[in-house]
Parts: structure tokens; C-alpha cells; sequence
């Protein structure tokens, strides 16, 4: 008699943990998600528990942080690509980014709106979606 298992739903990688590498759905995918997390969710705020990520706390450096951030989420855009996502979700994607970007740019109202409006989170929700379609040996149980 074989021994049955159970399926686990996988837990969130810690950052610092090495990444599959190559240009497979579920590396993609899996690069995708660490990169989400860790410009988006990386921090929680005492007192409050909303979670803060590297892209709002650069956000705050006048100029350069903002660009900072364009660049990481330029990288998910880029990894979308790698992924096969058509071309009107890249254009979706990077105008999610462009839109960050200019808006975050603005001095002090565009701070409070890098903690506000995740544009990564909503590229991953973009990536996530077509993956699950396209590709369902990706999927992931979330728990």
C-alpha cells in the first residue's frame, strides 16, 4: 500500500531565499510574486498592521526614489514578457507603472499615494490571472 500525501498550501517565501531561475511559466511566476512582495508587502506598521513595501519607502527620497521604483516594476513588466503575456497586458502593466511613477513624483501628495495605490500588486494580479488560464500547472493554493 502506497503511503498517501497531502497537499500543503505553500507558504510565502522569506526574502533572501534563492529563486528558480529560467523563463519557464512557474519561475516567472514565482520571481514575479517575491518581487511583488517585497516592493509592496515587505513591512507591517505597528499599531495599524498595513503592510508597507521598499517601493513606498523609497517613494519618499525626492526624485531618485521614484525612478527606484519604476525600474523594479519595469522588471516585472519585463518578466511578464519573458512569460508570453500579449501585448495589451504589457501596455496595461506599464501604464500601471507610468501612472505610479508620475503620480509618486508629486511632492508630498505623491507620497501618501505610493501608500495607497500598488501598482505592482495590481501587475501581479494581471500576471497571476493569465497564468491561470494559460498555464494551470502554475496555480498555486494559497491558504
Amino acid at each position: 500500500m502506497e503511503p498517501t500525501t497531502t497537499a500543503r498550501p505553500q507558504r510565502p517565501r522569506p526574502i533572501g531565499v534563492q529563486l528558480p531561475f529560467g523563463t519557464d511559466p512557474h519561475s516567472v511566476r514565482t520571481r514575479i510574486e517575491a518581487m511583488e512582495r517585497l516592493l509592496e508587502r515587505s513591512f507591517t506598521v505597528p499599531g495599524i498592521k498595513y503592510q508597507i513595501g521598499v517601493d513606498a519607502i523609497a517613494g519618499l527620497i525626492p526624485v531618485v526614489g521614484d525612478f527606484v521604483g519604476a525600474a523594479f516594476g519595469a522588471y516585472i513588466v519585463w518578466e511578464a514578457r519573458n512569460a508570453g503575456i500579449p501585448k495589451w497586458k504589457l501596455a496595461r502593466m506599464i501604464g500601471n507603472v507610468a501612472f505610479d511613477t508620475a503620480v509618486g513624483a508629486i511632492p508630498v501628495a505623491g507620497d501618501a499615494f505610493d501608500f495607497l495605490f500598488r501598482s505592482n500588486s495590481r501587475n501581479l494580479k494581471i500576471v497571476k490571472k493569465h497564468l491561470d488560464k494559460h498555464h494551470p500547472a502554475t496555480r498555486v493554493i494559497e491558504g
